[in-house]
Order: structure tokens, then C-alpha cells, then sequence
């Protein structure tokens, strides 16, 4: 009787159970919050100010000034598009809720609605031209960077003859709205800025989104190759519109936090530049430039780098001219980081 010989069955790579390493390095933030606890530590040992208790608010609320923002971006960068327009937008969305209802005379409300309006509106301008044209969004929202630019300070000289709006301070509204976007308390002794607490909001339902629904999966999707996402159904379209819009309607809520710190006055000239930061926060949060991976927690925590980098920096007494330096290091090592963890993480 012949016998029959078995060979010993193949694991299949797709279905085999990955350590706790592999699955902690695959993770797109864990770079940056690595990253995060070692400036801590650089600092609470190089600038004394740094280890005060107090100072843990002023930290936050840098953070949380990029961190907004980065919350879209990230998810803009994970569908696989930049806008380099979000910087000037804050400002536009600032200086049209005061304009408008300073020289109407109306509720601060009312303008606060408009600005809204023109906010998404702008975003939904970005992701048409954009899905109209085929252009790259580098092109299509540096057009709209400079577009914003010029009518920011043509309008404001317009309407105001200076290059800030006129202060809307004592105007119906104004109270209620400043509760709303700049208000402070006091939590232990620390001053916490309200922004902070909507910063912590705004990632926490953005996070939630991106990895516990359907809308998630379809930016993760077209980030990584729109054309087969598009080939099984997703609405290609409607998403990269969509993300556009987002990013409008948190430069909204951005420009609005603007103008109630600010006493209701905005300079037009505000916001150039803000755009790299944002993206920067991205990136080193884990966002690769080239879409289809990244993580709004980790957009976050390179927010509260920004943040504990910014005041380090003061604490520790040193050249603050340094700091843009610290920002071109940083993100040009967190992108080879991210690609070098991703790849070992593959490779697992």
C-alpha cells in the first residue's frame, strides 16, 4: 500500500497574527509622540519656566492655535491633496465677519453666518477647480492663496482705510460670540483658553470618522490610488470636495477665534505663512506627502510639538531665530522617520 506523503501546510501571510511591535510601529503617529516625549524631556531639564505647572495653558493654547487647523489639513493630506490657501482663509473668514457687520450695522452674529458661508464656499471653489481641471491642488490653491490675499487687504483698505478691520468690540453679539470662540477659565490653577477644549473635540470626532466609518475608509482610499477607489464605487468626487469644504469651515472657526482674541479687529496681512505650519503638524504627526496614510491623532501631537518647541524656546532663554530653523529640521526628519517606520513595519 503506498503511503502518502503530507507536506506541512503554508501559513498564509495575509491572515498570520502580527506581534505587538509590529502592529505599535505600523501606527501612524507613534513617531511623533516618541518625537513629542523627547522634547518634553529636552525641556523640563533645559528650561526651568518649562516645569511650571502655569505655563502648561500658554503651551496648549499654542498648540491648539496650529492644532485646529492641522485636524483638516491632515485629513485633506491623507485624501492624498494640500491646501496652500488655509493660512490666508483664517484671515478671510476673520475679516468678513467684521467688515460685514460693522459696516451694515448689524448683530456680530450675522456676520459670523457670512463668514461661514464665504468659508466653505471657498473650499467647495478649491475641490471644483480641482476635480474640473485635473490640476494639482499645489497649483489650484496657490491660485486662491494669492486671489485671498489681494482682496483681504484691497477690501480692508476699502472699508476701513487702514490695513485692519474696524473693531467691532461694542457691537450686539460680540459678548455671546467671544464666549463662544476666545473665552478663558480657570481649571487647577491653569488657565485654559476654550480653544483648547475644541481642539480636543474637533480630534477626537475627526479620529472617529477617519477610522470608525465608511467616510474614513473612502479618504483613505482615494488617498492611496483614486482611480481604483473610484473603479469599486467611491465617490471620488464628493470626497475630495467634501475634504476641501472641511477645511474651509474650520478656517472659519479658526478666523473666528481670531477675531474675538483680538478684540474684534483683524489684520489683513495676518495668516501668511500658516499654511506651512499646518502642514508641518501633519507631517510630523505621520501624514505622508504622497496620501493614503496618516493620522489626525498624530496631526495633534505635532501641534503640541509646535507648541512646546515655540515656548521652549523662550523658556530656555535662547535666540528665537532659531525656531524656523528647528521647523525645516524637523519636518525634513519626521519625513524620513515615518517612511523608515513604515517600511520596517511592512516588512514585519
Amino acid at each position: 500500500m503506498a503511503s502518502t506523503i503530507t507536506s506541512p501546510a503554508t501559513a498564509d501571510d495575509r491572515v498570520a497574527a502580527r506581534s505587538v511591535g509590529a502592529r505599535l510601529l505600523s501606527r501612524p503617529e507613534i513617531g511623533s509622540l516618541v518625537g513629542a516625549a523627547v522634547i518634553l524631556v529636552f525641556f523640563l531639564i533645559a528650561a526651568p519656566p518649562f516645569r511650571d505647572i502655569n505655563n502648561t495653558g500658554t503651551i496648549l493654547y499654542g498648540a491648539a492655535l496650529i492644532g485646529v487647523m492641522a485636524v483638516p489639513v491632515a485629513l485633506l493630506m491623507i485624501g492624498g491633496e494640500f491646501d496652500l490657501s488655509a493660512g490666508v482663509a483664517v484671515t478671510t473668514s476673520g475679516l468678513t465677519a467684521g467688515i460685514f457687520a460693522y459696516q451694515l450695522s448689524l448683530n456680530v452674529w450675522a456676520g459670523i453666518l457670512l463668514a461661514l458661508v464665504v468659508s466653505v464656499a471657498v473650499g467647495a471653489f478649491n475641490g471644483w477647480l480641482l476635480m474640473r481641471t485635473g490640476l494639482p491642488s499645489f497649483l489650484v490653491t496657490l491660485g486662491t492663496f494669492f486671489i485671498l490675499q489681494g482682496v483681504n487687504l484691497a477690501v480692508t483698505r476699502l472699508t476701513s482705510g487702514a490695513v485692519a478691520s474696524n473693531s467691532i468690540s461694542d457691537m450686539d453679539g460680540f459678548g455671546a460670540a467671544k464666549a463662544v470662540f476666545a473665552s478663558e477659565f480657570k481649571l487647577g490653577g491653569i488657565t485654559i483658553k476654550i480653544i483648547i477644549v475644541w481642539w480636543i473635540l474637533f480630534v477626537a470626532i475627526a479620529a472617529w470618522v477617519l477610522l470608525k466609518t465608511q467616510i474614513g475608509n473612502w479618504i483613505f482610499a482615494v488617498g492611496g490610488d483614486a482611480a481604483a477607489a473610484r473603479a469599486v464605487g467611491v465617490p471620488v468626487k464628493k470626497v475630495k470636495i467634501g475634504l476641501f469644504m472641511t477645511v474651509g469651515f474650520f478656517a472659519w472657526f479658526t478666523g473666528m477665534q481670531l477675531l474675538f482674541v483680538q478684540n474684534g479687529v483683524v489684520q489683513s496681512g495676518e495668516g501668511v505663512g500658516k499654511e506651512f505650519l499646518y502642514i508641518i503638524a501633519a507631517v510630523v504627526g505621520g501624514c505622508l506627502l504622497t496620501g493614503g496614510y496618516g493620522s489626525v491623532v498624530g496631526g495633534a501631537v505635532g501641534a503640541l510639538i509646535f507648541g512646546m518647541v515655540q515656548l521652549g524656546v523662550v523658556y530656555a532663554g535662547w535666540n528665537a531665530d532659531w525656531f524656523k530653523a528647528f521647523l525645516g529640521v524637523m519636518l525634513l526628519l519626521a519625513t524620513i522617520v515615518n517612511l523608515v517606520v513604515r517600511s520596517k513595519a511592512e516588512a514585519r
